[in-house]
Order: structure tokens, then C-alpha cells, then sequence
């Protein structure tokens, strides 16, 4: 921090530094906010990716149900046609069966007409001997104007006509009886068949409304599957929409926090101008606590990196620490919004868990000792750092390292030149190779870095 000294000797320049400074903390708010913003997309975000994964979850286990509804609707229908099947070959026998014993009826009753007609024949012809005469009158008919020999015959005669009648009344007899046998056999199978339709007709009205039922489930499960459907439909359109949302919000964060780097770069040439320098080195007393954070968070950004390297980012978080334009204690300016990409990862928390390895610590403990490899404030990648066409950066290890945020100016772009469509245009001349510059903000597709630490090492 400046001491009253220092602001002595500014006390000149008091106004402008005080609006610099009050620019730098608009700034700062301006970023509080959009962090604000960003962190209430992104838990939106979060919230809506995780009911489109209950989403999700829902449509595979309707779908599992409305596959295994149309199973057994499939099974259920198979059976009630098989039913339907069987009870039409029932239905058929029952009707055979119905003809037969008809049949069997009629024939029974023909035969017993039949033989009472007979037995009515037989009845009145002994009837009518008897009344013209009796006996003699009978025994007269054999014996009258026959030899010996016509008695006998004619005495046969009448004796086999009587047997014969006998016996066939006793054939139809026996026929009736037969008939009624089978017609009672039959009747019994038909009561038997009839049973059967009934049990067959109770099970197909069961399984009519088990099929009934399953084919109701089937098609509300399928409506259901439908609706969540529509709802991941809905979920991918607002989830793209906040993405976009995110995605324009890092940029401005990023965009903002090169705004206040720019700012402070701005303050701090007027402050030297004012033949003042903030003094970054010394050594600090640091709790354990601050020492494995310290350690932690060069494992994460540069665990990978030659020691120099680590100690090159340690170097940056107590040049921080001893600057005005950052918090001044370590952990403050490790958690300070949208700095360190390592520690919003997690990743600084996990190495905290574990513990940082010996050559972390070792750096750790160097920085705090006072040990600095350069006024550095800012490091990233050297593709960021050309990117923003930073100037004087100094690379160790894979990153670049730099104290002030000074930019080369962005190129001019050619003015356009008017076309004369009515004078004769001359032949097109190849034009002059360039050195290909760095991309400008407007030109990138590239989302925008944030500050000071985009882009981290792999951990060892």
C-alpha cells in the first residue's frame, strides 16, 4: 500500500490519480457485476442440464415401459386371437353336435313311428281273427278246402309272418334304443361343449380387459414419452440460449478485465511519472495456511514448468500481494474474481487436499524469502499474449510473463477505394506480401482470455 509519503509526493497529480482510481474500481464493479451475471447463467445452466438429464432419465425408462407394455399388449393380443380361434372351433362343434343330435331326434322318432305302426298292423290283423270267429274261425282258415299239405304251408305262413313282424318291431325297438343312447351320449358331450364356451367366454372377457387395460398404460406412457420429449426439445433451445449467454458474458468479463489491466497500467505510468515506484520485493510472513496455497496454486499453473517457471509464478502472486492495484494478502488475490483459472477449476483446492510436491514448496517458501525473478504482475500463454499484442513480455517456460499491460497499436486498416464504374478499370496487380499481424478483439472468433491466468500447465 502507499504510505503518506507517497501521496505527498502525489499530491499534484492527487485529482487525476483519484480518478484513475475511481475509474479502476467502476471498472471492478463493472466485472463484480457481470461475474454476478455469469454466475447466475451458469447455475441456470447448471439447473437446466440437470432436469434435462431427469428428462433423459425419464424418456429411457418410459420408453423401457412402453417397450414392455407393447410386449404384453403384443402377448395379450396373441392369446385373445388364439382364444378367439378356439372359440370359434367350439362354437363349430357345438353346432355340429346340435345337427347331429337333431338328426339322431328325427331318425328316433321315425323308427318309433314306425314300429308303432307295425305293432298297430300286427295288433288289428290278430284282432280282426279273433273277432270273425276266434280260434275255430283260425283253425277254419287253415283246414278249410286244403289237402294235408296246403294246411302246414299256410300254418307256416302265418307263423312267419308273426315272427317276422316280431322281430322287426323288436329290430326297431333295439334301433330306438340305440338312438336314444346316442342322442342322451350326445346331448352330454353338447352340455359339456356348452361349459367349455362358457369358460372360454369368461377368459376372453378377462383377457379383452387385461388387453384393454395394457393398450390404456401403452398409450399413456406413450404420451408421456411424448411430452418429455418436446420438454429435451425445449431444454437443448434454452440451454444453446444461455450458453450463448455465457459465452458473451465471459467475453465482456474478459473484455473488462483487460479494460482495468489498462487502467492500472495507465495509473501506475502516472505515478512514476510523478517520480514514484511501488517497491514489489521484500520478504513476508506468511501463515502455513497461506504457504500451501501459495505452493498449491504454482502446482496448478505451472507444475509442469521448469523451477524457474515456478518461481516465476510465485513471483507474480507477491508482486500482487505487494502492489496497490491487487488485494494484499495471498489468498486474496488467488480468490480474486476471474484471476486464476486454476482456482476457479478447483484444481488449487485439490492440490491443497493432497498437498503440494517438495518443489512447489521449496518455490513457495523462496518468494516468500523475498526471492523475485522480475517485477512481473500478469503471465498467460504465448498465444494470449500475442493475441493481445502485448508488448515486452518475457517468456519462461511456456509462459509470458509481463509488469505492465502495454499493447502495440492495432493496424490500420486500408481506407476503400471508390470504383468508377465508368472508366475502364486497369489490369490487377499482385499485391505486396505482409507480415501476418495478430488477430484484433473485433477480428477473433476466439473467445476472450480472462486475466491474468487463461491458460494453465498440466500438473506434474
Amino acid at each position: 500500500m502507499l504510505s503518506g509519503l507517497f501521496y505527498s509526493a502525489l499530491s499534484a497529480h492527487s485529482e487525476t490519480i483519484e480518478e484513475m482510481e475511481q475509474q479502476e474500481r467502476e471498472t471492478q464493479a463493472a466485472i463484480s457485476n457481470l461475474e454476478k451475471q455469469t454466475a447466475e447463467a451458469k447455475a441456470a445452466l447448471n439447473e437446466l442440464n440437470n432436469q434435462k438429464k431427469n428428462s433423459e432419465a425419464n424418456v429411457k425408462d418410459l420408453k423401457n415401459q412402453s417397450n414392455n407394455l407393447n410386449s404384453t399388449y403384443q402377448e395379450y393380443s396373441d392369446k385373445l386371437d388364439i382364444l378367439t380361434n378356439e372359440i370359434e372351433v367350439t362354437q363349430k362343434a357345438m353346432e355340429e353336435t346340435s345337427a347331429k343330435i337333431l338328426e339322431i331326434n328325427e331318425k328316433k322318432a321315425a323308427t318309433e313311428a314306425e314300429r308303432i305302426t307295425l305293432y298297430n298292423q300286427a295288433k288289428e290283423m290278430i284282432k280282426g281273427i279273433y273277432e270273425s270267429g276266434g280260434k275255430d274261425t283260425y283253425m277254419k282258415i287253415l283246414v278249410s278246402n286244403l289237402t294235408s299239405g296246403d294246411f302246414f304251408k299256410k300254418a307256416e305262413y302265418i307263423s312267419a309272418v308273426i315272427a317276422y313282424e316280431q322281430k322287426v318291431m323288436k329290430q326297431l325297438k333295439d334301433m330306438e334304443d340305440d338312438l336314444a343312447s346316442k342322442a342322451k351320449e350326445l346331448e352330454a358331450k353338447q352340455a359339456e361343449i356348452d361349459a367349455y364356451q362358457d369358460e372360454l367366454d369368461a377368459k376372453e372377457d378377462e383377457l379383452t380387459d387385461l388387453t384393454n387395460d395394457v393398450l390404456s398404460a401403452l398409450n399413456k406412457t406413450n404420451n408421456n414419452l411424448s411430452n418429455e420429449k418436446s420438454k429435451l426439445k425445449n431444454f437443448d433451445a434454452k440451454i444453446d440460449e444461455l450458453s450463448a449467454t455465457m459465452k458473451a458474458l465471459e467475453s465482456e468479463v474478459a473484455k473488462a478485465q483487460a479494460k482495468l489491466a489498462q487502467q492500472v497500467e495507465k495509473r501506475l505510468a502516472a505515478l512514476e511519472a510523478a517520480g514514484q515506484h511501488e517497491y514489489l520485493g521484500g520478504s513476508y510472513s506468511a501463515s502455513d495456511q497461506e504457504l500451501v496455497w501459495l505452493a498449491a496454486t504454482i502446482q496448478a499453473e505451472a507444475g509442469g514448468e521448469p523451477y524457474v517457471g515456478k518461481l516465476a509464478v510465485g513471483t507474480v502472486i507477491m508482486n500482487r500481494v505487494r502492489s496497490s492495484s491487487f488485494p494484499n494478502d495471498i489468498i486474496g488475490v488467488i480468490t480474486q474474481n476471474m484471476q486464476f483459472a486454476s482456482y476457479r477449476s478447483g484444481m488449487v483446492e485439490a492440490y491443497i487436499n493432497r498437498g503440494p510436491n517438495s518443489s512447489c514448496m521449496q518455490a513457495a517458501r523462496e518468494v516468500l524469502g523475498g526471492q523475485r525473478v522480475g517485477e512481473y504482475l500478469f503471465f498467460m500463454t504465448r498465444k494470449w499474449a500475442d493475441y493481445y499484442r502485448i508488448m515486452d513480455y518475457n517468456m519462461i517456460g511456456n509462459h509470458a510473463f509481463f509488469n505492465r499491460w502495454i499493447t502495440y497499436p492495432k493496424p490500420e486498416e486500408p481506407a476503400p477505394q471508390e470504383q468508377v464504374t465508368e472508366q475502364p478499370q486497369p489490369e490487377p496487380q499482385p499485391e505486396p506480401q505482409q507480415e501476418e499481424q495478430p488477430a484484433s478483439e473485433s477480428q477473433s472468433e476466439e473467445p476472450l482470455p480472462e486475466l491474468p491466468a487463461e491458460e494453465y500447465s498440466e500438473p506434474e
